[in-house]
């Protein structure tokens, strides 16, 4: 009974030493593993969502402001080649329908002068017709009602990283997101802001012969550049633009850079905040670091020549930027990152050709948000 008590006692601590000799003989080459090879500093910028997840996610703001901002809209304004139905009550030799020239104006019967219609809703046109039919002794009370038949002054081109880039026949005032909403929403691959181009008026445009002073002055073109986060985030009327017609509504396509090789998340990353300050290190965390077999003293950036169209190789001692011995290095828009593998480096001058070959249908993640 003594034997068996003692063998009671001793078992549980025989396999207590047990159990600590097999940890410690885990975790002790697992930590001289990782003295030896330098980690990548925690970056925020990992924790990334799938730009399809982003891009739906804007895309529904998008739409949510648009249908807000809609009930706020205010009267069609004429514009140039309209056709109108102009209805004096009582009085149908002045009733028809006048097409509006290209110089905005329309001339009707028995008035001395042109009218000036572009730039006016129906309601402002009919009171201005009422107000010149009276002064001019035609018409002692007149009532007037001005309808619009056909609508073509007004169109609004979206073009660039849009879901659907079209033409929009704008029947009524139409905002900056009205416009992105009535283009599916942005594309997986655009980038942080909108530019609205906005043409000069026409030298046609600028006066009526018969009323010099009725004239629109001469300007050139503007230009308007919104951040999309202003306009979804802010919530500010002032970035919500209104539009015109001949506006050009353009979203430019973000960078992409690509890591590949060995690296624990390979993939194509959207620079969509700031290109103009992605490093390798950054790149680096974003791919989630490299593995344990990286040969990170010959990484290789492949940068298009703009010249010839190739693809230049440019060999990086990684293992001296992660040990602060050497500035880091900033990278450009479609810039490929190749981590190689250290049992492939025979295969180092063919990098180019692999890492190329790797970048085909990998998958697109977003680096920042809007």
């Amino acid at each position: 009974m003594s034997n068996q008590r003692w063998q009671g006692v001793l078992r549980p601590t025989f396999y207590f030493f047990i159990r600590a000799a097999i940890i410690f003989l885990v975790a002790v080459p697992l930590a001289f593993s990782q003295q030896q090879k330098p980690q990548l500093p925690p970056d925020s910028a990992t924790n990334n969502k799938p730009i399809s997840v982003v891009t739906t996610q804007t895309n529904d703001r998008i739409a949510q402001l648009a249908l807000a901002s809609d009930v706020k809209q205010g009267d069609y304004l004429i514009g140039s080649g309209d056709l109108l139905g102009i209805e004096v009550f009582d009085v149908p030799e002045l009733s028809r329908d006048v097409r509006v020239n290209e110089t905005g104006y329309i001339s009707l019967p028995l008035m001395p002068t042109k009218v000036r219609a572009a730039g006016l809703n129906p309601f402002q046109l009919q009171d201005k017709l009422a107000e010149l039919l009276q002064t001019n002794g035609l018409v002692s009370t007149p009532q007037v009602t001005v309808s619009v038949k056909e609508q073509h002054s007004q169109p609004i081109t979206v073009i660039g990283a849009v879901k659907t880039p079209m033409v929009i026949q704008a029947l009524r005032k139409t905002t900056l997101l009205q416009a992105l909403s009535q283009a599916g929403g942005i594309a997986d691959d655009a980038g942080t802001y909108v530019i609205v181009t906005r043409p000069a008026p026409d030298v046609s445009q600028v006066a009526d012969p018969a009323n010099p002073s009725d004239a629109s002055p001469v300007s050139a073109p503007e230009t308007f550049t919104i951040n999309l986060s202003d306009v979804l985030e802010a919530a500010d009327s002032r970035f919500n633009i209104p539009l015109t017609g001949g506006d050009v509504v353009s979203v430019p396509r973000a960078g992409i850079i690509y890591v590949v090789g060995a690296v624990n998340r390979p993939g194509g990353f959207l620079m969509q905040n700031d290109l103009d300050r992605m490093t390798m290190l950054k790149m680096l965390a974003l791919a989630g670091g490299t593995t344990n077999s990286a040969k990170i003293s010959n990484t290789v950036i492949l940068r298009k020549n703009s010249s010839t169209g190739d693809r230049d190789q440019v060999t990086v001692n990684l293992k001296k930027i992660m040990h602060m011995k050497t500035q880091d290095v900033k990278l450009q828009s479609n810039d490929i990152l190749y981590v190689p593998d250290s049992n492939g480096l025979k295969a180092l001058h063919r990098a180019g050709d692999v890492a190329v070959a790797l970048t085909s249908g990998i998958g697109i993640v977003a680096a920042g948000k809007y």
